[in-house]
């Protein structure tokens, strides 16, 4: 209740003018902004309104400027949360699957619900955490959504999902404080301070195995888990999907329902584009050609590898390592193509000479089966000049190995689903 008081106090008429006026305040500033303030306010009305703008500040890169600017956070609400691109994806593959309503368990601040909302479905939003539901319930206020959303305080296992056309879960995936007990199921975005990320699905708060039964008392189901679930953890009538956004990787997702069970996807955004898998074995282990292909995260967590290699006619480099190499440089938007100037064995005396010589300044260091830190390797090659080259850290059938090159032209297509 302590958390409380202090969030609805920014409700209040005071509190949201204060939160207009601190709006832009620099964290420089915040000290002497706060000073100044507490001699006409209420100092813990000060206080939740600076932390308050702090985390918009913060929530403007994972919800946009204009949404951000209005909603309410906590701390981990601001981490933990689903982009806005990602859930605004997700939201209309529901929507196209013909939901209408769907049951949001563990909805922490509300960004899922939101997404749902905008797309025309109707939510029952619930999170067990008194803090986090009443976060939910101001931000469906907020942004004008709350005749869609409705925010329950419940703990999600006791919920009745009968009537509602689909179901879904976001599980807790972080522990809680070292000798303490674990996050409680259908928190996720509590002021709460929590551990280090959860990588046993069974560990999930709830686990995975209460939220594939909760999945089986709807029509379509949804489940948001971590992106490095085993695949062999992966229930066999479930449809599995990795999906990245701008080249970063953000979750994984179970979908049940969707008539398509055991199948596998990798969708990248902005797009979205997405490619399915087909079952194909490993590629074959070819020597390094004159471009490499570095695949989107999502296709390698997706173990997808084998479809980007066959589009670009492409082999490995190693059994182990997810480099595809070919001879010619082929559109795609599933990896990031690389023209190779240069193999070596590894070593940073012939490297360093190497960028000494193109007069390289601007080198980028990316690495894949090997030990060495980037930042190390450049502290010891210390490139200097004009030009910029990347390096590939990584091995070579079996050995340490640097491969040097330039960005090829753009292999990014446009369009939509592949």
């Amino acid at each position: 209740m302590n958390d409380l008081l202090p969030f609805r106090s920014l409700l209040t008429p005071e509190g949201r003018a204060l939160l207009d006026e601190v709006r832009d305040t620099r964290p420089d500033d915040e000290l002497a902004v706060a000073t100044r303030l507490r001699r006409a306010h209420p100092a813990d009305l000060v206080s939740a309104a600076l932390g308050q703008a702090r985390l918009r500040q913060r929530a403007a890169a994972k919800f946009g400027a204009a949404d951000a600017g209005r909603m309410f956070f906590t701390p981990d609400g601001v981490e933990q949360s689903t982009r806005t691109s990602v859930a605004t994806y997700r939201a209309a593959r529901l929507r196209e699957a013909g939901v209408r309503s769907v049951a949001d368990l563990c909805c922490g601040i509300g960004g899922d619900a939101i997404a749902f909302a905008r797309a025309g479905i109707r939510v029952l939003a619930v999170d067990r955490d008194p803090l986090t539901a009443e976060v939910a319930r101001a931000n469906a206020a907020a942004l004008g959504l709350d005749e869609l959303i409705e925010v329950r305080e419940a703990d999600v296992t006791g919920v009745d999902t009968t009537g509602w056309d689909a179901v879904f879960v976001d599980p807790g995936r972080r522990g809680g404080r070292p000798g303490g007990a674990a996050r409680s199921a259908s928190v996720r975005g509590g002021g709460r301070a929590t551990g280090g990320r959860v990588f046993d699905p069974e560990a999930y708060s709830p686990p995975l195995s209460w939220a594939v039964g909760a999945a089986a008392t709807a029509r379509t189901a949804v489940l948001k888990v971590a992106p490095g679930i085993p695949h062999e953890a992966v229930p066999e009538r479930a449809e599995a999907e990795w999906i990245s956004d701008g080249g970063d990787v953000k979750e994984a997702v179970l979908w049940f329902g969707t008539g398509a069970p055991g199948a596998v996807r990798a969708t990248l955004l902005p797009g979205p584009r997405t490619l399915l898998g087909r079952g194909l074995p490993n590629p074959e282990v070819r020597p390094v050609g004159r471009y490499l292909y570095e695949p989107d995260g999502a296709v390698i967590r997706a173990h997808l590898v084998a479809e980007v290699a066959a589009e670009l006619d492409g082999g490995l480099i190693d059994p182990t390592i997810a480099y595809v190499t070919a001879g010619e440089l082929r559109a795609t938007p599933y990896a990031t193509s690389y023209e190779i100037t240069d193999q070596l064995h590894f070593s940073v005396k012939k490297l360093k000479a190497l960028l000494r010589e193109r007069e390289v300044g601007t080198l980028t260091v990316k690495k894949r089966g090997s030990a060495v830190e980037p930042e190390e390797l450049r502290r010891k090659v210390r490139p200097q000049g004009p030009n910029a080259a990347t390096v590939f850290l990584t091995r070579v059938a079996g050995a340490p190995t640097m491969l040097l090159g330039t960005p090829a032209p753009a292999t990014a297509t446009t369009g939509g689903p592949a």
